[in-house]
């Protein structure tokens, strides 16, 4: 085994609801995520709540000789779907309408049928480790921990930065020579399991002044267009007239069952 794995094999990944004293360890990792993806509105919704509300559903990861220092942490979020529920087709606003949805349910105290996942986040200097396929384990046996059968993802592609002209059918149906998905986040949720079921065009919706995204990008935003930014997925479309820029990010839902394999992944018995 190599060092690396090694290190891998001593993670102790627990859910909140088991270890609630772990909460604070959530808010040691910063997202990885550029400083625009904090804005979406949505995400209030659950990230204000999930240590008082739905602690079952975040999880911890620490090494067992070091466990007050968090190495990663994974959020999902139990949403009803399927017939019955008026809502028999994953949503086109992917990552913001699970959590509307979820909200919805819990304040209203409707019976919830799947999960959805998140987040995932490593820290910075255990990244390349193969940490976040552990977290996905997780968060696959943890649904299924919690009697739940099907887990759905939203999953940002961590490749498509790099092509932001590109549409997200065309890059998400690129494959490399044996099958797999060209993408390297789409390809790890694929060895684990899980079916790539389609896009979702506006998985989250940020908008802003035009001085809020000079501020969270550095970029000029002065002319009326698309604008490419760093991070983004695809352009952020800027009105000089009516002083906005708004950013619609699509993503790819990913459909994993909950009941192969994972039982090994995570145990809190």
């Amino acid at each position: 085994m190599s060092a690396e794995g090694a290190r891998v094999s001593d993670l102790v990944v627990e859910p909140l609801d088991h270890r609630p004293d772990l909460a604070p360890l959530l808010w040691q990792l910063s997202s990885a995520w550029p400083e625009f993806m904090t804005k979406d509105p949505v995400s209030t919704f659950y990230f204000d709540t999930v240590e008082r509300d739905q602690p079952e559903f975040a999880l911890v990861a620490y090494e067992a000789d070091r466990p007050e220092v968090a190495v990663a942490r994974a959020f999902s979020v139990p949403f009803a779907f399927g017939p019955g529920t008026g809502r028999e087709s994953l949503p086109d606003d992917g990552w913001d309408a699970v959590i509307g949805w979820g909200w919805l349910d819990r304040t209203t105290g409707r019976p919830t049928t799947h999960v959805s996942a998140l987040e995932i986040t490593v820290r910075p200097d255990r990244r390349g480790e193969g940490i976040a396929a552990v977290m996905l384990g997780a968060m696959r046996a943890n649904a299924a921990r919690l009697g739940y059968s099907d887990l759905f993802a939203p999953v940002r592609p961590t490749g498509k930065p790099a092509e932001p002209l590109t549409s997200m059918s065309e890059y998400s149906a690129r494959t490399r020579d044996d099958g797999l998905p060209h993408d390297p986040w789409l390809r790890v949720h694929v060895r684990a399991g899980g079916d790539v079921a389609g896009v979702c065009p506006r998985a989250m919706t940020i908008a802003g002044s035009l001085a809020e995204w000079r501020r969270w990008t550095g970029l000029a935003f002065d002319t009326t267009g698309d604008v490419l930014v760093p991070g983004a997925l695809v352009p952020v479309h800027c009105s000089l007239e009516h002083d906005h820029a708004v950013y619609v990010e699509p993503g790819v839902w990913v459909h994993h069952r909950t009941a192969t394999g994972v039982e090994q992944v995570l145990d809190v018995s």
